[in-house]
């Protein structure tokens, strides 16, 4: 082989170029370790009993269970007589966890089996393992099953936890301990990606970071992992090149394989798998880190310049999410013969509530949660006793009993999803406020090629804003929006306008996803005590009208301008009444409201008290501007007559309360709102309770109302303030038909009320 002293240069150029490639691809990431954080393993005295513990049951979230208890060869469990939360405690702190969050008795996760270990368990808290705490004695116990004892552990993991296995036996039984798990991105084209969706998993077991081996790595654990970090899928990766860069690095293995059978939430709800076999250099035997490759939800897809085609997409959607805070949570809803409805919770299970949350283009669920939690529906329960093998690719595949009989909305089933970690949070902060809930709103952004502080202009700062930045940070619904928080001390360095003209439609997960100005700020005002703010609330109300009333109660009625004084006075009468005789007559289209507070808290008007205005026509105050809208609309979406309730009198009509006492009541400068679960009712009899159709000829019309119109008061839901009616006139008589909630149909049912409201506010 002769090769020209002259192909030298460009043989070591062309070799040069390949090596700065692969550097690229793999951008050293080392495995620089945080030094080990504090954690000492207990020393128990010799003649303390060896057990291991984990949590069983029918779990609504992965840190909770029935707690079990492995002695002498076997699995059992721990009578509830006298257990406290300092036993609590101990049980969650020798599982890892920092510390109980609550007990259960009675068996809530479900009987267990076998031995029955503990019984009359007192601990003082500070035991290092539950076996150091007295009892009667390991199995002596006059309890039974329905008397098996739960807790729930906190989120957090005790830092630098160190899984003790004390059963060298019975590995297989135990469930997965670790302090923390991870996706960690290796080449550098997944590094720059948010979410992480391909990398070495990764768990935390005494402070330090450890690969798994992929030795018995099985399809199902990919599946899980991906579900705990809000992917709904895992697909192939390229292992030549995951291959290509382990051989060039010294990995850390964890000790132990996993065994999951891919219905599982979490890491730790998979069992442990056996002891890893190492070889001399301190690979496992495969010599290969597991990898794993997610399958984002479309909503969640990074965006490169291919558009990531690989997102997943739900093509017809059958399910849907109400009602929640933030994005991946809410009511469960299903679309039967063209009608959406709910789920009775009846054997409402972790596994169904993962159906959902995949098929929607989320990870597996964290949390199922039942009685109507994140509020109740409207339509018809569709489905109850669902069963699931947590496999089918919709929530309808499902086995369910079509009979609900017996279920009630207050048995509304809903779900917590797993969603990817997108950085959100870190880009955005409130200051000032008494709480973490509220404060001025600061955003990170990037000035002059550097990340600062800076506040947000509140000119046109509103509920549906606020709505966004609490639901970036987590903070759930907001409570209020404020244009002046001058109260607020923020950080003197972050006085400064960064963001201005925000609008938002209200759904976005982001306040940078809004509409707002670019570089060229426009803030007359500017920051400092000007600045916007907000307060946020775990809950929200939700106000629904209902359409059967509206429906029913639809007549109309000929009344003389000299009774209608009142009404005149508050624009409640088509524009041309003030142009005609006082002894002419309004034909006014009535109708009755009840207007239900399905939500999780009252629903109470944004003006404080004193600024309500007393009205002596109707003698009350009057606590909002504008509080209903009612239209009438042409086929095609022209509005031929419209009416308004203004200020409504706020009130408990009809109430379901512990005692007969009202909590909002207009009379005597009472307080007003809306109690959850009470409903305010305006009868078709009391004045501005209509439209004036006097000016309107015979035809075929829509009938529309809208509460909140102006989104004054923030609520979980603004799509179902909305009731949509069709409507035929023949000159003397009225009939009003398909009345209904706006969404409580299918788009294709939808579609035939055009050019109407659906209380989206896209295009504010």
């Amino acid at each position: 082989f002769y090769l020209p002293f002259r192909s030298l240069p460009h043989l070591l150029l062309t070799l040069l170029c390949l090596w700065a490639v692969c550097k690229a691809q793999f951008e050293p990431w080392g495995y620089h370790e945080a030094e080990q954080e504090h954690y000492t393993a207990p020393e128990l005295p010799p003649d303390t009993p060896k057990i291991q513990l984990r949590l069983a049951g029918e779990k609504r979230k992965h840190n909770e269970g029935r707690v079990e208890v492995f002695y002498d060869g076997e699995w059992g469990t721990i009578c509830d007589d006298d257990f406290t939360i300092h036993a609590a405690h101990v049980v969650c702190r020798q599982l890892g966890y920092v510390e109980a969050i609550s007990w259960s008795a009675a068996s809530k996760y479900g009987k267990g089996e076998g031995r029955i270990w503990f019984d009359n368990v007192h601990c003082t808290g500070k035991e290092k393992s539950l076996a150091q705490c007295s009892s009667n004695g390991i199995g002596v116990s006059d309890c039974k099953h329905t008397e098996d004892v739960g807790v729930v552990c906190s989120d957090k993991r005790i830092p630098g936890f160190k899984f003790i296995n004390a059963l060298t036996n019975n590995v297989e039984s135990l469930n997965i301990q670790v302090e923390d798990v991870r996706i960690r991105a290796i080449l550098a084209s997944y590094r720059k990606r948010i979410p992480v969706t391909e990398g070495y998993v990764e768990v935390k077991d005494g402070g330090r970071w450890k690969q798994l081996c992929d030795e018995e790595w099985t399809h199902m654990n990919s599946r899980v992992i991906c579900g705990m970090f809000g992917f709904p899928s895992e697909r192939r990766y390229n292992a030549r090149v995951y291959k290509m860069f382990a051989r060039k690095r010294k990995h850390t293995y964890w000790g132990y394989s996993v065994n999951c059978t891919g219905n599982e939430a979490h890491l730790s709800s998979c069992r442990l798998g056996r002891n890893v076999r190492q070889t001399d250099n301190g690979t496992c035997v495969q010599g290969m880190p597991v990898v794993v490759s997610c399958v984002p939800g479309r909503a969640f897809a990074p965006t490169p310049m291919t558009g990531f085609r690989k997102a997943f997409r739900q093509e017809h959607p059958l399910v849907r999410l109400k009602g929640g805070a933030i994005i991946g949570e809410g009511r469960v809803e299903v679309l039967k013969n063209g009608e959406w409805g709910t789920i009775c919770d009846d054997n409402w299970n972790l596994i169904s509530a993962t159906v959902v949350c995949r098929e929607l283009g989320f990870g597996s669920a964290k949390e199922f949660l039942t009685g109507g939690r994140l509020g109740q529906g409207m339509g018809p329960v569709h489905m109850n006793e669902v069963e699931c093998s947590g496999f089918e690719k919709s929530i309808t595949e499902c086995f369910f009993n079509k009979d609900s009989l017996g279920c009630s909305h207050e048995e509304d089933a809903g779900v917590r999803c797993n969603v990817p970690a997108m950085g959100f949070q870190e880009r955005l902060r409130l200051s000032g406020g008494r709480n973490p809930f509220e404060g001025r709103v600061e955003v990170l952004a990037e000035r002059n090629g550097s990340l600062v502080w800076g506040t947000v202009c509140s000119e046109g700062w509103g509920t549906m804003e606020a709505m966004v930045v609490c639901r970036q940070l987590g903070l759930g619904f907001a409570n209020h929006a404020f244009q002046e928080t001058w109260y607020w001390p923020g950080e003197v360095n972050a006085d400064r306008v960064v963001m201005s003209g925000v609008r938002c439609s209200g759904t976005e997960m982001s306040l940078s996803h809004c509409l707002h100005h670019g570089e060229h700020l426009d803030c007359p005002k500017g920051g400092a005590r000007f600045a916007a703010g907000v307060s946020c609330s775990e809950t929200a109300p939700d106000l629904v009208l209902n359409p059967q009333i509206v429906e029913h109660t639809t007549y109309l009625e000929d009344r003389p301008m000299l009774m209608l004084q009142c009404a005149y006075e508050e624009n409640c009468l088509a524009t041309t009444a003030s142009q005609v005789p006082a002894d002419s007559y309004r034909r006014l289209l009535r109708f009755s409201s009840q207007i239900h507070n399905n939500g999780q808290s009252d629903f109470r008007p944004k003006a404080s008290r004193e600024t309500w205005v007393w009205h002596d026509c109707h003698r009350h105050y009057h606590s909002m501007e504008v509080f209903t809208n009612y239209d009438l609309l042409s086929l095609n979406g022209t509005k031929v007559a419209e009416g308004h309730k203004a200020s409504f009198c706020l009130e408990d009509s009809e109430y379901v309360l512990l005692d007969d006492r009202l909590r909002y009541e207009c009379a005597n400068f009472g307080e007003q709102g809306i109690t959850v679960g009470c409903w305010d009712t305006y009868r078709h009899d009391i004045d501005c309770q209509w439209v004036d159709i006097t000016d309107v000829k015979p035809g075929d019309y829509i009938f529309q109302v809208v509460i909140n119109p102006n989104y004054e008061v923030a609520e979980s839901d603004y799509t179902n303030n909305v009731v949509k009616c069709r409507c035929r006139y023949d000159g003397h008589r009225i009939w009003m038909y398909s009345c209904h909630i706006g969404g409580a149909f299918s788009s294709e049912t939808e579609d035939t009320f055009p050019g109407l409201l659906n209380n989206q506010v896209a295009h504010r």
